[in-house]
């Protein structure tokens, strides 16, 4: 049994990045990136199977929350992980047992 409340400061930094990778095709670009150094769109739709203008989006929503950044090379632009918290938020979930839900 707990005994002490939680930092409120870091309520709201979870919820933050909660809100923000609370989509299935978002908490999967982020995970994506968290194994890889930084990826252009097309690899990341690639991997994830998923369209590339959804991916695009998701990429934009992401980095505009702070969550991602992005280098430019050429006409591709490649994204990598800005907030690491969020790794920290992934090991969290990684690591509940969600199977009896």
């Amino acid at each position: 049994m707990r005994t002490e409340t939680l930092d409120i400061k870091k309520v709201e930094k979870v919820a933050f990045i909660l809100k923000a990778i609370g989509n299935p095709l978002r908490l999967s670009i982020v995970d994506l990136l968290s194994i890889y150094d930084d990826l252009a769109v097309n690899e990341i739709s690639e991997l994830l199977n998923a369209e590339q203008s959804l991916v695009s989006h998701c990429l934009s929503y992401l980095k505009l929350r702070g969550i991602l950044d992005s280098r430019r090379d050429g006409k591709r632009i490649y994204y990598r992980l800005k907030l690491k918290e969020v790794l920290k938020v992934i090991e969290c979930m990684e690591n509940c047992d969600l199977d009896d839900l």
